[in-house]
């Protein structure tokens, strides 16, 4: 797993990050069981308390569950995995055409590109 953690930014919150990551494509899905608190301390080379913490933070976000004596698991409300999808969209497009507006792009010069790049693909 890569594991080059940016500076600017917490670890936990880049690992609640990865895994909501993780989620949206699948690679968590609905009612996985998550590696223990250790086991991914472990993968991921960082502090077990740090873990903990992320833990509880996609608890939270109610996007895991913790079983007593069975473990965490990744959430089974498919409307709780779309909002999560619908949020990071926003938040990715929102980001996105920030960046563009920096540039001095405006939103209609991106747009446009956008439509000419959508008319380029043929899915």
């Amino acid at each position: 797993m890569n594991n080059d953690f940016n500076r600017e930014k917490p670890i936990y919150a880049q690992l609640v990050e990865r895994i909501c990551s993780d989620i949206i494509k699948n690679r968590l899905a609905p009612g996985m069981k998550m590696l223990s608190v250790r086991e991914y301390a472990l993968e991921v080379g960082v502090n077990v308390n740090t873990v903990q913490r992320v833990y509880k933070e996609l608890e939270q976000m109610r996007l895991t569950e913790t079983k007593r004596g069975q473990g965490t698991f990744i959430t089974t409300d498919e409307a709780r995995i779309q909002l999560l999808r619908q949020e990071t969209r926003r938040r990715i497009v929102e980001q996105f055409f920030h960046n563009m507006n920096e540039f001095g792009f405006t939103k209609e010069e991106v747009l446009a590109e956008i439509k000419r790049l959508g008319a380029d693909t043929h899915d």
